[in-house]
């Protein structure tokens, strides 16, 4: 048994039970040492030092206890004056006292007084106790803090004054004699100064939290005058013992005289002395004095440029939002103040602006003003600190803006700065809703935690897609998202101005159903139902709504839809409905008398808005007449129109319009049968496009460029394209083609013009390729970069249909004319990163604009949207300098900008017309989600950002000569609903116009038509696809191809335009005069542009590229264009005009039992016209 035992290795200590109960002993045998660490501070020493010195709240304690004792003894001085009078006699205790009057004849002085006091025995006893303990504590507070110097130690005045105030009372324990001693205890409130002093830096260290400094200096400054005007008072009270013996509070009085330089003279000391001690006292006042008042004014100093701290006791009374930048500049802020405090509810709020550079000038000037300096609390601080966050009550605030500063070179690290703010202060105070605004899209997912997210990246290059289908996207977007109460223009002679400025106040709003006076009683009814009559009777436009157990809000769901109670409707109007009032009871009797129509068009000068109710016309019921009616021969583009409908072969009876069904008849409605229609066009190409047609398939793009990008339903190729395929102006093994025009694209080109291939550009593409478009209507994309873009980037891309590359700049004619621009109908110029830093702020744009100028004057029949880092800087796009009409409109928007408007810049005509662009503009969508929390979902719909299922999407139709039987846009209205369920929202209108360079009487004078280009538009007309601006992709209900499908001239102006110049014949002298300026004018602008268009096609042929297509006499100078959201249904309809709408999504109700009804409305769109099967009849 010893043996097995000898050989089992016994098993490790932690497996033994017997060692888990009793230990290991062999373990507890081994030679360890146990090892103490920090022992220095086990000393009795380091524990002192410990309690009186290093611990926070002890050391405080103990300073309390000094600064009570210091008080205490002052006190006790002050009884001891009052007890003591020296007529009573004067001695040491225990001798005989002698009586002393004071002879002013005599110059000596009798020093007994001054050396000698009464002091009671209970008074004497408190101040020896008193005394002793402080004796004690100063001891051992110079032995703990003692370093090697004990000099240094015994000269400090705080030592100094101790020992004089403390060891006379512990000597007269020992020596009764000196009891009645005077001890100046006086001093002891410069101790009690000095203590109070190191209490309040122990206070913070304890509690953590950093006290305004200011508040420190004002503290230090008060106590240093109260303790100059208690030693003064002291002391002269005690030394004209022997003279004119002052009571304390003369002295005091003497004191306060003096130093406050008044010098009345009934008070003055009579011995010298006491003279001496004013003097000293004064000197010392005119040292210490300005040093702190110079200290103080510095803090005051710092403390404008830091901002100081939002109270405590403000933050949980009073509600404040922080908005939190990296650099504040004048334009922001008053962007961000001004749409904030536009809303009614906010104008209780306080605004903490957190920012870590020096508050400048202007932003100074700005929060001097009244009506900012109460609000606005400006701290200068980073976000990334919590002390800071702590000055701004973060963890208290309502809500927290973190905007990224755009105009820095390297955006990328913009954007890494806004993400770590926006970390620090959700780690700090995570219930606080965040705000952020991102640059870069690849970044935007770092920051997916915050509340409101938005993209600067995303939405721009969503809206310049757009604005190449639809004009003046960026316009319409911008006037919703801002704050408007539509009385810009109001005063303007200009109808088109009063118009865009009333239609410009118009925004959305929410309310829920069956709170609603708009719309509960179409409780129960189809969304397009509810959305017609809300519009005809309260001029109110129903865009969306949002269910009330979904999250999702969806745009124009369709007729099929039924509203509820409980849904959350979504509105455009000039004001929501709580701010409304309803005026029913002429409207009722109008409708007893039988006059429905009549009584809105009559009481609608009665309601808070007049132009909102207007007269809707009759309104027959002539359901057979809805079917779609065979197109024109002579319909000059193809497109589709609003169809005149016809009654039997008889035009007597005024045109019907169907009414708009309660309940949707899916037999009806065509939307449903987009996909079939498209899928068999794509099917059976037409005799032009011949046997080469490449199949298209939709699908989700298969490659994103950066994480986060809502997936879309597009047009995709069958098979990726190479690389070598996306170069436009390179043949490769695949293909030849080295040009735009070797490719012979049916469509218009789009090009865009960027510095690089960022991730952004990819949000340009996919709204133009997206499934809901088209196929015919598709145009082709060529990007003109200065940079090469990488291979990640082309692999997004390489899926999508017709989108191709370039290497070349904006400001190099060749690079324009390679790219195919004379093929072209839209260019969007990008504003490249590398040029929106600039030493003026406001330089930053003179590159793109000195270009975007110059293409203008090449190539003026071109539609160029371009996007510039100052919103400002707009006014010298297609800048005219001598222009009259453009010097009116620059007086307008300096009076609208005086008059408090958001939108002074509106009026500017290249912004009415949507062909300018400032991101900036839209950084009132991130500041109104604060009270409107679905303005950016709502807006990321509409740039078809995000595709929600059910959800409508924007597009546009264009109104021609033979849709102008609907005559106003109330009636229009009706017909998009009843027959497409479409949704209108506004009117892009195109006028034409002369711009004089002589000054007007007054701005109606501007308003002449230009007679000379209807030759040239009957010209334009007749040319082909390549060479011609009309025809071209799209047809006529969506348009493709902005201004060129636009004419200059309205037919029914001609007449009158004619008058006006034989009136001008009539004229002598000086308006003889002003017409031959103007004709020779317009010789040197012709022969002008004569020279351009040779220095154009010289440059074509030495490219080798055909001049054929180069139109150089069409240009779009004579005509201005505005955007018109939500009309008053009685706006005239005119030529040219396109209206905005919303169409249901098209996948929204196809089921897979439906097939048998798209086949048959199929076959119903064929036998109306081949040719219009991918457009929506009605």
């Amino acid at each position: 048994m010893s043996d097995m035992d000898s050989e089992l290795v016994p098993l490790p200590p932690r497996y033994r039970f017997r060692d888990l109960l009793l230990g290991d002993q062999s373990f507890q045998n081994d030679d360890r040492v146990q090892v103490e660490f920090y022992v220095n501070e086990n000393t009795f020493k380091e524990r002192l030092k410990l309690f009186f010195i290093k611990n926070q709240r002890s050391s405080l304690r103990i300073r309390l206890l000094n600064f009570s004792l210091k008080l205490l003894t002052c006190l006790l001085y002050i009884v001891r004056v009052l007890l003591d009078d020296p007529a009573l006699g004067i001695g040491c205790w225990g001798c005989p006292k002698q009586n002393y009057t004071f002879n002013e004849s005599s110059s000596e002085i009798n020093w007994a007084p001054i050396l000698w006091v009464e002091r009671k025995t209970a008074l004497w006893a408190t101040q020896v106790t008193v005394a002793a303990v402080s004796f004690l504590e100063t001891m051992l507070l110079t032995y703990l803090s003692y370093k090697g110097n004990i000099w240094e130690q015994i000269f400090r005045v705080a030592f100094v004054l101790e020992m004089i105030n403390t060891l006379p009372f512990i000597i007269t324990i020992f020596w009764p004699p000196l009891r009645n001693l005077f001890i100046p205890v006086f001093l002891n409130c410069w101790l009690a100064k000095h203590a109070l002093e190191n209490m309040i830096n122990d206070f913070h260290r304890a509690i953590l939290r950093t006290q305004s400094a200011m508040f420190n200096q004002v503290l230090i400054l008060f106590c240093t005058l109260l303790c100059l005007v208690f030693t003064g008072t002291c002391g002269i009270q005690h030394l004209e013992r022997a003279g004119g013996n002052l009571s304390l509070l003369t002295s005091f009085y003497f004191c306060i005289v003096t130093f406050s330089t008044v010098g009345y003279g009934d008070v003055t000391p009579k011995i010298w002395p006491s003279q001496l001690l004013v003097a000293i006292m004064i000197c010392v006042a005119l040292v210490v004095l300005p040093l702190q008042f110079e200290e103080l004014v510095y803090l005051w100093m710092e403390r404008q440029k830091s901002g100081g701290n939002y109270s405590r006791h403000r933050a949980q009374t009073e509600k404040h939002v922080i908005l939190c930048v990296s650099s504040l500049k004048i334009d922001l802020l008053m962007d961000f103040l001004n749409e904030f405090y536009a809303h009614p509810r906010l104008q209780d709020y306080y605004v903490v602006i957190l920012c870590p550079t020096e508050m400048d000038i202007q932003v100074r000037r700005v929060l001097q003003i009244p009506l900012w300096s109460q609000r606005v609390i400006y701290l200068q601080g980073s976000a990334l600190k919590d002390q800071d966050l702590m000055r701004a009550k973060m963890d208290n605030g309502e809500a927290c803006f973190i905007l990224s500063s755009r105009n820095e070179v390297d955006r990328t690290a913009a954007d890494h700065q806004t993400i770590l703010r926006a970390w620090a202060v959700k780690d700090f105070a995570p219930n606080c809703p965040l705000y952020v605004q991102i640059l870069k899209p690849e970044n935007k997912f770092h920051v997916k935690f915050a509340e409101h997210v938005v993209c600067e990246e995303e939405c721009k290059y969503a809206m310049l897609a757009l604005s190449c289908i639809c004009p003046a996207t960026p316009t319409l977007i911008t006037l919703l998202v801002h704050t408007s109460r539509g009385q810009e223009g109001q005063d303007s002679p200009e109808q088109w101005q009063r118009m865009y400025g009333r239609c410009s106040g118009n925004e959305v709003y929410h309310i829920r159903m069956g709170d609603s006076k708009f719309f509960r009683e179409y409780e129960g009814k189809s969304f397009t139902y509810a959305a017609f009559h809300a519009h005809k009777k309260y001029g109110v436009c129903l865009i969306g709504l949002k269910r009330e157990e979904s999250k999702s809000i969806l745009l124009n769901p369709g007729p099929r839809h039924i509203l509820a109670a409980s849904d959350t409707c979504f509105y455009i109007n000039i004001t929501k409905e709580e701010n409304s009032a309803f005026i029913f009871k002429q409207e009722e009797k109008q409708k007893k008398k039988g006059f429905a129509g009549q009584g809105l068009y009559e009481g609608s000068s009665r309601l808070p808005v007049h132009s909102i109710i207007a007269s809707m016309g009759t309104v027959a019921m002539d359901l057979q007449n809805t079917e779609c009616q065979p197109a024109q021969s002579g319909g000059g583009s193809g497109g589709s129109k609003l169809a005149l409908p016809t009654e039997n072969g008889s035009g007597s009876r005024r045109p019907s319009i169907a009414p708009v069904l309660e309940v949707a008849d899916s037999s009806t409605l065509l939307p449903c049968d987009l996909l079939s229609d498209q899928s068999e066009d794509e099917t059976t190409p037409s005799d032009e496009e011949g046997l080469s047609v490449v199949e298209y398939v939709k699908g989700y793009p298969p490659n994103s460029p950066y994480i986060g990008s809502s997936p879309t339903l597009c047009h995709l190729l069958p098979v990726k394209a190479p690389f070598c395929c996306l170069r436009l102006d390179k043949g490769c093994k695949h293909n030849s083609y080295e040009d735009a025009k070797a490719y012979g694209f049916k469509n218009r080109l789009i090009i865009v013009s960027a510095e690089t291939a960022g991730n952004g550009l990819y949000n340009f593409i996919v709204p133009l390729r997206a499934y809901y478009r088209p196929r015919r209507e598709l145009n082709p994309i060529v990007l003109l970069l200065d940079n090469r873009p990488d291979h990640h980037f082309l692999e997004a891309i390489c899926c999508f249909p017709m989108v191709y590359y370039m290497e070349g700049s904006v400001d190099n004619l060749d690079s324009l004319l390679q790219c195919g621009i004379i093929y072209a109908d839209n260019l969007v110029v990008v504003d490249k990163e590398s040029t929106m830093s600039a030493k003026e702020d406001y330089m930053a744009d003179a590159k793109t604009i000195v270009n975007v100028q110059t293409m203008f004057r090449l190539f003026p029949s071109l539609s160029i949207t371009t996007e510039l880092t100052h919103p400002s800087n707009m006014r010298f796009m297609q800048f005219r300098a001598k222009d009259s009409y453009s010097l009116a409109l620059s007086r307008l928007e300096k009076r609208e900008r005086e008059n408090g408007s958001n939108l002074a810049f509106m009026f500017r005509l290249p912004f009415a017309a949507g062909r300018v662009f400032s991101i900036s503009m839209l950084d009132t969508l991130l500041y109104q989600s604060f009270v409107k929390d679905y303005m950016i979902p709502i807006t990321r719909l509409l740039l078809g950002l995000d595709t929600t299922p059910g959800s409508g999407y924007l597009c546009a139709m264009k109104v021609t000569e033979d849709d102008l039987w609907i005559r106003t846009y109330g009636r229009l209205f009706q017909k998009l609903c009843s027959s497409s369920a479409e949704i209108p929202i506004g009117i892009y209108r195109t006028e034409s116009h002369v711009f004089s360079s002589s000054e007007p009487h007054n701005l109606r004078a501007q308003s002449q038509v230009s007679v000379s280009v209807e030759h040239h538009e009957e010209t334009r007309e007749a040319q082909g696809p390549w060479g011609s601006r009309a025809g071209t992709g799209g047809g006529g209900h969506t348009v493709g191809g902005g201004s060129a499908e636009r004419p200059l001239l309205r037919r029914k102006s001609l007449p009158w335009a004619r008058r006006l110049s034989r009136k001008g014949t009539r004229h002598t002298g000086k308006a003889a005069a002003e017409e031959i300026s103007q004709q020779r004018l317009r010789l040197h602008q012709r022969s002008e542009r004569q020279e351009l268009s040779e220095l154009v096609k010289n440059r074509m042929k030495h490219l080798g590229l055909p001049t054929t297509g180069y139109d150089e006499m069409n240009d779009q100078q004579n005509t201005l264009s505005y955007v018109l959201i939500n009309p008053p249904p009685d706006t005239r309809l005119e030529p040219n005009d396109i209206v905005y709408l919303i169409r249901s999504d098209p996948l929204a109700h196809v089921a897979s039992s439906s097939r048998s009804r798209k086949s048959s409305c199929s076959n119903k769109l064929a036998s109306c016209n081949p040719e219009t099967r991918d457009e929506t009849q009605f």
